[in-house]
This record gives C-alpha cells, structure tokens and sequence, in this order.
C-alpha cells in the first residue's frame, strides 16, 4: 500500500516522535510511504542549525521518502506570527501534495495543528483519497483557550468560524483516530459518524522511555532520602496547577518528599510558595534532557502527573502518563476525565480530583503508607498496562488498520 504521512513536526523537532515511529513501522511491515513536512524549528521558532528552507527538499533514510516545505518559522507568544507559522505550512503543503501524494491509496496526517488537515481534505475533494486524521488536540479550545485569541466580540467570532470548519472536517474525513475516550464522544457530538472514530491512545519514545535500574548517582541527584519519593517531571506552569501540588507535599511532610524536575513561568512562584510554607521535604532540581529522565524515573516511587481541571483537558491524556508506565513507574494523578480512569481501573496507581490539594496530599500520604511489595505490584501492572494498550506496537496496529480499510473503502466505492 501506498501511503502519504502529512505531519508539520518531524525529526530533530522533539514532538514528532509519532508521525515517525508509524512511518518506520510502516515501512517495516511493506508499507511504501511518503512523508510531507516542514522545516525544524519547534520548540524556539528558529529553523535548526544545518537547514536552509526551499522548496521541495527530499530525502531518504530507512525506506522513507521526506520532503520538507517552507513555513514561516514562529512559536513565540505572538497570536498573528502563530497563526503564520500554521497556515504557512497549510499552504505549502497542500501545493505540494497535489503531485507529491497524486497516486497513494490513503493519507494519514497527524492533527497538530488542525491546520494541517487541509493538504489531504483537498486530496480527498479532488482525487478522492481517503484521509485518516490522528487527533492529538482539540480545536477551536486549542486555540480559543490560548492567548492567540483575544476575548470578546473577536474571540466568539474565531470560536464559532473555527468550529464550524471542524465539524466539516470531522464529516469529510474517512476516519479518526482519537487520543481518549472522552475525545471521541466530543468528536462524534460535533458530526463526525460513529463508525469512523477510534481511539488509539498515545505510546511514549520508546528509544527513550523503557525499564531501567535506578543508580546511585540518580538517587543523589534527586535527593532521595529512603522514603516514599514523588516525581513531577515536566513544564511547571499555570496549566499544570503545581501550587496545589506544592500544598498536598508541604501538607505531608512527615510521610514523604516530592521532586520536580523542570521548569516554566509558575516555578518562581512554586518556590516562593514553598518557602513560605516552611516546606523542607520538596526539592526543584531544573530541567535536565530527556535521556536522563528513565533513569530518574527509577529512582523515584511515582510519578506525578496533574493538570488544571479545564474542559479541554477532559478528553486528553497527557504524554507523561505513558511516558511513566512505559518506564514501570507507577502514578499519583490529579487530572481530569480518562486519565484517572484509566489509572483506578487498572490498578497502577492513585488517582484523586484535580484543583484538589487535600485531595492529593491524601494520595500522598497514601503513597507512602503502602507496602514495598503492594508498590512493586503496582509497579509491574503499570508496565503491563502500558505493553496492551499503549504501546508502539498497539497504536501502529491500530493504525494500518484504519488505514488499510479506508485504502479498501475506495477501490471498492470505484
């Protein structure tokens, strides 16, 4: 089969682990496949050093064609030089796509932005190629929930147009993949058909993220101090809520220690917080690569992962939860939606309400009351978990199926 992967991120850019993982694996199972991107400059909105953007630069590397198109390079806070950055590769990419993908059988785009939909729903319109769209995000809320629009009059304008481009897109596309349960309700609600909406949860880098031995060096990085340790790693910032983490620890003081490893614009706060709670048993150790991250990972007891209860976070699942499963860590989670879900019915960790610090120094607490045996138990369905549902091999299973029945629905509409 032949296959067109549109995805504006794609290695070095770190977001892109996806898109590439499935087109490798692809290859790797027979697959012919053709990948349309642009050039890197996520996340500083500066192309990477060793590029220089034109048109129709191609190369090929393990089976897989890429051809990279000029894009306006941006990720500041800048509302207009983002939507530049969007819709610049939009425009490149589809008059690419017109030739470049003229005789696959199916496209597959990998939906951040949504913007970069609209290559393959002119493929679709045109030459009638079906179209598999990978949700990672929701649009408009994406949007219309960031600074990139403003309130008022302006911003009901941007919701109600956008929105309506997204029902239609639902509508014409072949097939969805989903990132959550509750996703696809939201998606299926605003027009698209049952029938052609799946959820595929996310895998993590798994290069990257896998089982390994805690080391000494490690523990001392973190500060362990043989007790129950509770890792955040990741952006501190207002969407992750990291003050009511900051509470429950400071309000648990006599049962274990929690560790943050990042940074963001609420970090400041969070250790002026600390600092006036007389907290002594959080540490903020910065942000450090993500190839140290496994290892830390295991010197820890649990991982941290809390978000803001915002409707749009009810149907996402965030990346560090199977980042964490993958490396068998089990959780402590204050999310909203399927993420708790998913946690309290498989047994890999504790979940409590988001926005809910005594909620979460309960879990804590909690955390650090169970038994070395009941954690490694725990510790061992995380991996579980993770291996049959969200790993590569399940989501790139799901996916060739998708696509092989949306490339079968076309020869058999002829």
């Amino acid at each position: 089969m032949n296959i067109g992967i549109v995805s504006q991120w794609w290695p070095p850019e770190p977001a892109s682990y996806i898109p590439h993982d499935l087109a490798n694996d692809l290859t790797a199972r027979g697959h012919s496949v053709r990948v349309l991107t642009g050039f890197p400059n996520y996340p500083d909105g500066v192309i990477y050093p060793g590029y220089r953007q034109r048109w129709n630069e191609r190369s090929h590397r393990d089976g897989v064609t890429v051809q990279r198109m000029p894009l306006y390079a941006s990720h500041d806070a800048s509302p207009p030089r983002r939507a530049a950055n969007y819709l610049s590769f939009a425009a490149t990419s589809s008059a690419a796509a017109l030739r470049y993908f003229a005789d696959v059988d199916v496209i597959y785009t990998y939906l951040t932005p949504a913007t970069a939909a609209v290559a393959g729903t002119i493929l679709k319109t045109l030459r009638r190629i079906p179209s598999v769209i990978h949700v990672q995000d929701l649009w408009p809320e994406t949007v219309t929930g960031s600074a990139m629009v403003p309130e008022g009059r302006v911003g009901r304008t941007v919701d109600a147009m956008l929105h309506a481009v997204m029902r239609q897109l639902y509508r014409w596309t072949t097939s969805i993949a989903v990132i959550a349960p509750t996703m696809r309700d939201l998606v299926i609600r605003r027009g698209a058909k049952a029938d052609n909406v799946r959820v595929v949860l996310n895998w993590a880098d798994e290069t990257l993220f896998r089982p390994v031995e805690a080391t000494d060096q490690a523990r001392r990085e973190i500060g362990y101090r043989d007790r129950c340790t509770i890792m955040y790693a990741g952006t501190i910032g207002p969407l992750q809520n990291i003050e009511a983490s900051v509470r429950a620890a400071a309000a648990s003081q006599d049962a274990m220690d929690l560790v943050l490893v990042g940074s963001g614009i609420a970090q400041d706060a969070a250790q002026t917080l600390t600092a006036e709670l007389g907290a002594t048993n959080i540490r903020f150790r910065g942000r450090r690569p993500a190839a140290d991250m496994p290892v830390l990972y295991a010197a820890a007891d649990y991982q941290l992962v809390t978000l803001r209860n915002l409707p749009i976070f009810h149907g996402t699942i965030p990346s560090k939860l199977q980042a964490a499963l993958s490396c068998g860590s089990p959780v402590v989670t204050s999310v909203p939606g399927d993420c708790a879900q998913i946690v309290e019915e498989h047994g890999i960790g504790l979940a409590c309400a988001p926005d809910d610090w005594r909620g979460l120094a309960e879990r804590f607490q909690h955390a650090a009351k169970l038994s070395r045996a009941e954690h490694n138990e725990m510790a061992l369905r995380a991996r579980e978990t993770y291996d049959s549902r969200m790993s590569r091999r399940a989501g790139v299973d799901q996916i060739e199926d998708m696509l092989i029945e949306a490339a079968v629905s076309r020869r058999e509409a002829r």
